[in-house]
């Protein structure tokens, strides 16, 4: 579930984040720029060791090193799973067509944008039994700067409309017609 929508810059975003963490840097064809997609080790080592077999103890500890090439690998699902989830979630606005260009253990390493770019931070709980874990996803302003208009609140029910079904429109007239209103006057 969402958590938290914040607006800071980016390296605000990057000294706030775990070292090492799973890091994964994203390129889109459909904005102009890159944008980040964070899972923290407190819920990405506990996915690892279940889709392994494992996880079924009660207390499970969070080792401090970075991801292995088997569990990059692996964690690579969870970030598909999240890839496509945000290209359909984003398809009345743009195509996004999302790629992984990187992944990182440290998120000092990966910059881009200037450190006082002002960023996008969406936060996300993610649940799995009795374990809890954040992810986050960092869009840089000048990234969607481009998508503005198509993000407002105004514009945003112009994207759902859709042709009404000529059945239902006859319905929904047969019913209005039939319709007792009182009118003072």
């Amino acid at each position: 579930k969402m958590i938290s929508a914040d607006q800071l810059t980016y390296s605000e975003f990057v000294f706030s984040l775990e070292n090492p963490t799973c890091f994964n840097l994203l390129y889109s064809k459909g904005l102009d720029g890159h944008i980040i997609l964070e899972l923290n080790p407190s819920i990405v080592f506990p996915i690892v060791d279940r889709l392994l077999g494992g996880g079924k103890a009660p207390k499970q500890s969070i080792p401090a090193r970075p991801l292995t090439e088997i569990e990059l690998k692996i964690a690579s699902r969870i970030t598909g799973l999240t890839i496509r989830g945000l290209e359909k979630a984003w398809r009345n606005i743009c195509q996004l067509e999302l790629d992984v260009s990187q992944v990182e253990s440290n998120p000092q390493l990966v910059q881009i944008v200037p450190p006082n770019e002002v960023i996008v931070l969406i936060s996300f709980e993610i649940t799995m039994g009795e374990l809890r874990g954040v992810m986050n996803l960092c869009i840089p302003y000048n990234t969607i700067e481009p998508l503005s208009g198509k993000l407002s609140s105004d514009t945003w029910s112009a994207y759902n409309k859709r042709v009404a079904d000529p059945r239902q429109k006859l319905s929904l007239e047969g019913g209005i017609q039939r319709a007792g209103v009182k009118m003072l006057v």
